[in-house]
């Protein structure tokens, strides 16, 4: 058969090599820029710069950008990637860095194994002042935080100090960590065999978190902590009421629960709706017998499963346990009307709901970075994965500051990648100015010109004050 008829004008002869300096992943020009101007890097370096032992090699923070500009790429998940990227004139151009400047994976690793074991303090220290950053852009009427573990599967991954099975049945670790809007604002790495409500960890961090969103932000800030039966216990309620912050936890259901359940006339349940499912509701006292006070206690079963009416023997049931409504510190400090919405049973199921909204974090991160950690010491994981939390929350305030109207705020890493940062871009020199040039397409479609002003004007970490 001939193929001569259907021969493209436009052919291709050869394949030759060209001078410029030309790089597929344009966007990270963008993350660069707002990393930048958002003093991350000046926050770090006081924090970490006693890691540089000389003046001699790559200053403390470009190693950070480096790193969370490999996070945000996400083209490889392999520590060797770095020694490609040094090579890469072009990917060098666009995080701004000389050829000398970038680092290799031997260096990468010499990094991570500096730290040492008890390093977990100044990794939180710059979540926090990252969270209060937010707090003061965005000045919530209410603070709703949701305190959970997050299983990391590491069973395919060579031996690693710390792994153990976690109760998903895999081996791996097991972060408790406390998020705030899609971002997770404090953690604390574990081992996977660490249930959520080991020794005194949870109360600690939330005490601490309480403590700084009154002193930094608002004295009289009103928060809600949401909690699984992970942390159902009643030392932790009594430490998170006391805090006069809402709880709103899932309780165990014992038999004389369930018994007092069973007593209750039918005109004492109420009927709960989202929209798409049904749930029978009733609100009580609940006080456990070695317990000294009351909470208020809301027992639900649902009505359907997808779009199956379920018989009443067969419908799922559970208990929320608040002190809304309870301790009235937890409220006093917003309007009437916005109490009166938050005191009300079917507010505190709707926000009991949220819960598995709240979990969404934990597949962004996992697609942002990724769950087998490269080292075989507790200690360089540990400092990995702090990196790996502070360039997410980076990543999350980059949609908000700089992508709005471009990608959701809910996007994840892929979509953004796909949309924002794999595009072509040819890095030259005119006048003493380096220029990203791109594509006329690029430039409209993505509205880079806006984009760019954006990147540049986004308001710092100590601008907030």
């Amino acid at each position: 058969m001939k193929q001569e008829g259907y021969k493209s004008k436009y052919e291709i002869k050869k394949v030759e090599v060209t001078t410029d300096v030309l790089t597929g992943r344009g966007g990270l020009a963008l993350f660069v820029r707002y990393l930048y101007k958002a003093g991350i890097y000046e926050l770090l370096a006081e924090r970490f710069n006693w890691i540089r032992k000389s003046m001699k090699g790559v200053a403390v923070w470009n190693i950070f950008k480096q790193i969370f500009c490999f996070f945000y790429d996400g083209t490889s998940r392999h520590l060797v990637y770095f020694d490609d990227l040094k090579k890469d004139e072009g990917y060098g151009g666009i995080i701004e860095n000389s050829p000398k400047e970038m680092i290799s994976s031997h260096q990468v690793k010499r990094f991570f194994r500096v730290f040492p074991l008890g390093i977990s303090w100044a990794f939180r220290k710059v979540l926090k002042v990252l969270f209060i950053w937010r707090l003061k852009i965005k000045k919530p009427e209410v603070i709703m935080l949701t305190l959970d573990t997050m299983p990391m599967d590491n069973d395919e991954a060579e031996e690693r100090e710390g792994v153990s099975v976690t109760y998903k049945g895999y081996k791996g670790f097991q972060p408790l960590q406390i998020i705030w809007e899609r971002k997770i604002v404090d953690v604390i790495f574990r081992s996977g065999s660490k249930h959520g409500n080991h020794g005194e960890i949870a109360v600690n961090m939330v005490s601490s978190l309480v403590k700084q969103i009154r002193e930094e932000y608002s004295s009289d800030a009103t928060i809600i902590l949401r909690i699984d039966g992970g942390f159902f216990d009643k030392e932790n309620l009594k430490v998170f009421d006391g805090l006069d912050i809402g709880i709103i936890c899932s309780g165990k259901i014992y038999d004389k629960t369930k018994g007092y359940v069973l007593g209750l006339h039918k005109d004492e349940w109420k009927v709960y709706t989202n929209g798409h499912q049904e749930w029978d509701y009733a609100e009580f006292g609940y006080r456990y017998d070695s317990w000294e006070r009351f909470y208020r206690g809301i027992y639900t079963k649902p009505r359907y499963e997808g779009r199956q009416e379920l018989l009443e023997f067969a419908r799922p049931e559970n208990i929320i346990i608040t002190n809304i409504g309870v301790n009235h510190k937890v409220l006093a400090n917003i309007g009437a009307e916005k109490q009166e919405e938050m005191r009300c049973a079917e507010w505190i199921i709707k926000e009991y709901h949220q819960r598995g909204a709240d979990e969404l974090p934990h597949r962004g991160i996992k697609e942002f970075g990724f769950e087998e950690m490269p080292f075989e010491r507790f200690a360089a994981n540990n400092a990995f994965y702090y990196c790996m939390v502070i360039a997410f929350f980076l990543f999350e305030t980059f949609k908000e500051d700089v992508l709005e109207g471009v990608v959701p705020v809910g996007a994840y890493a892929n979509t953004v990648r796909r949309k924002v940062v794999d595009f072509a871009g040819k890095i030259v020199r005119i006048s003493g100015e380096i220029i990203l040039k791109v594509s006329q397409a690029v430039m409209d479609g993505l509205g880079l010109k806006e984009l760019w002003i954006r990147s540049r004007s986004c308001v710092s970490i100590t601008g907030t004050g």
